[in-house]
């Protein structure tokens, strides 16, 4: 039987469903098991079926106390970060090696005609190396890619110096026979090179062309040979793939904060030598509102005095006292200390992982059950009420224009929010843009089937909106003669900060102020937010659907030329929606900013 002190059905809940790595410990802190995910939802869903399972994983499955995860930016990363961090727990229910000989690399030999093949092991063969990659299969895939496109000799030392007349791969254009003499050295030497700019990455120029050889192909009819290329250039993007992983030889940690609800989350990241080596997650306490530049301030000295710093700490806000901070750690560990903010290069990606953990983190932390019931005690706190809340609904409209307006509800009960009992409903019928007839086409359809029997009526209805909003409610609910709902409007401050809303009780004239580090006030803001983003995802989900648009088509900013680029050189819509932000922004025209839009309208923010 799976061990008493893990929820699982509550961990599962809050769980994202990106690519990941996830770590299970015993009651100890020992790990026991370290594996990686494309979606780590399903992946760990997987752990606790009811049957199914086999004798060595239920016997893991009874050991688990806790389950730690890290979001990657793509499965590559994933497999890779999972390599490095068997190597460094060596966790009893995985497989272990002795050694670090099984990073797979392409060899390329330093003959006077280069062969390029598969290496692992020690580098004791002269010629270049270039690696590691995630799988021994991606390097089987990448030397049979290049073999197509540049037609450089994979054949052994000894199958090569016994030719007298060109092989099979000669006769289907794979190779130019060098064995035989068919091509000479400087020509040969052009599609080597070509070869290895591609596998440094210099790799545009042949995109390029494959692109324009497609283009071509379409524009003459023939969409087969047309397909071939797109899957190509696919094939070539995937295996040219660069990670955040792996980089150069660095020993750093990297901070990342964030910071909602009266909760903040600290992940810090581990890079040695140029591999990340795995995060701790730090959940630190503290009273009224920080900001995370107010936190990192704190965490900083508290978590690094009397402990080995590594020489740089790559950080996601920048400390007001940074210079005073760098200088009292150098002090403290003898040598110079580096903190740092970066805005572009290659940290800048570090630092964008170590934040996505620390937001995903606190929205888990933010639906934990110990967290919603202080929540909810607040909560009747402030309606006067003589028990909790039992059930709470909050409502929605998201339009564009007036267009394919959709209304959503969330609902939210002593456990948190309940995902299966989420509503969404396409408006028909009204002028467009009247969000009042929107809320009260929702409400009414809402609540005829709840007062057949169909759902559980709420004790308090949340409406995103002040007074006017409230009014169309609280209408609604008169005429349906529902009376025992108490309802609530929750309005954004002038400047539409979190913290300085205003709430509207029905029957009550005066607005009610609330202070901003009040648990009911944070309460209420999750069901706002978490209102808001079931209604966008949903009204951008119908846009597409009405009126048949590729996804592409509802991101701001990627008009039809760019979207005609990105498709070209990533080689259609399924490349674009698997490739990460690295692969997205080398695509000429596409920004840093446009590539992480174009990213999270096929992945979402958590």
């Amino acid at each position: 039987m799976l061990n008493h002190a893990f929820d699982a059905s509550a961990f599962l809940k809050g769980l994202t469903s990106r690519p990941g790595v996830y770590r299970m410990l015993d009651a100890e802190g020992k790990v026991l098991y370290v594996g990686k995910a494309r979606n780590l939802k399903r992946r760990l869903s997987s752990y606790f079926r009811k049957s199914g399972l086999a004798p060595k994983t239920r016997a893991l499955v009874n050991q688990i106390y806790e389950i730690e995860t890290i979001v990657t930016h793509t499965e590559n990363e994933a497999l890779i970060l999972e390599n490095n961090l068997i190597k460094a727990l060596q966790p009893r229910y995985n497989v272990l090696l002795k050694d670090d000989k099984n990073y797979p690399y392409v060899f390329l030999s330093s003959d006077d005609f280069p062969r390029l093949g598969f290496h692992r092991g020690a580098k004791r063969v002269p010629g270049q190396y270039f690696g590691p990659y995630p799988s021994i299969g991606s390097v089987r895939q990448t030397l049979r890619l290049l073999q197509e496109v540049f037609p450089v000799r994979q054949c052994e030392d000894s199958f090569y110096r016994n030719r007298s007349r060109p092989c099979l791969q000669y006769q289907i254009k794979r190779c130019t026979a060098p064995c035989v003499g068919l091509i000479d050295k400087e020509s040969y030497h052009q599609d080597v090179q070509h070869a290895i700019m591609f596998l440094e990455g210099r790799d545009q120029q042949v995109i390029d062309e494959l692109a324009a050889r497609m283009e071509k192909a379409s524009q003459q009819l023939a969409f087969e040979q047309a397909a071939f290329y797109r899957d190509r250039i696919g094939s070539l993007r995937r295996i040219q793939e660069r990670q955040y992983i792996s980089g150069k030889e660095m020993d750093i940690d990297v901070l990342g904060v964030a910071v909602r609800g009266g909760v903040a989350c600290v992940e810090v990241f581990f890079i040695r030598g140029g591999r990340n080596l795995g995060n701790k997650t730090f959940l630190p306490k503290f009273q009224g509102n920080l900001t995370p530049r107010e936190l990192l301030s704190a965490f900083i000295p508290q978590y690094y005095f009397n402990r080995e710093i590594p020489p740089t700490l790559v950080l996601s806000h920048q400390p007001e006292d940074m210079e005073l901070l760098a200088e009292v750690l150098s002090e403290q560990a003898g040598k110079k200390i580096m903190l740092l903010r970066p805005t572009r290069g290659s940290k800048i990606r570090w630092v964008k992982m170590a934040l996505t953990n620390a937001e995903i983190n606190l929205s888990r932390r933010l639906v934990k059950r110990t967290n919603i019931t202080q929540r909810l005690e607040s909560l009747q706190q402030l309606l006067g009420w003589t028990n909790l809340p039992q059930r709470i609904e909050c409502f929605d409209i998201s339009h564009t224009g007036g267009k394919a307006t959709v209304a959503s509800c969330v609902v939210f009960d002593k456990e948190g929010p309940c995902n299966t009992d989420y509503r969404r409903f396409n408006i028909e019928g009204i002028t467009p843009g009247d969000d009042y007839a929107a809320l009260r086409q929702a409400l009414t359809r809402r609540y005829r089937r709840l007062k057949k029997g169909e759902g559980k009526l709420p004790d308090l209805l949340v409406i995103d909106g002040g007074k006017g909003q409230l009014a169309q409610a609280v209408t609604v609910l008169r005429e349906m003669e529902i009376e025992e709902i108490t309802v609530l409007g929750i309005a954004k401050g002038p400047e539409r900060k979190a913290g300085k809303e205003t709430l509207f009780l029905a029957g009550h004239d005066t607005p009610i102020i609330v202070a901003p580090d009040s648990p009911a006030l944070h309460l209420l803001q999750h069901l706002r937010d978490e209102a808001h983003r079931f209604a966008v995802a949903n009204h951008r989900q119908r846009r597409i659907k009405g009126h048949k648009i590729s996804p592409l088509e509802t991101i701001p900013g990627l008009g039809p030329k760019r979207r005609q680029k990105l498709l070209i050189q990533l080689g259609g819509l399924r490349e674009v929606a698997r490739a990460g932000v690295e692969e997205l922004v080398r695509v000429p025209g596409i920004s840093l900013d446009l590539a992480q839009r174009i990213y999270d309208s096929f992945h979402g923010r958590e």
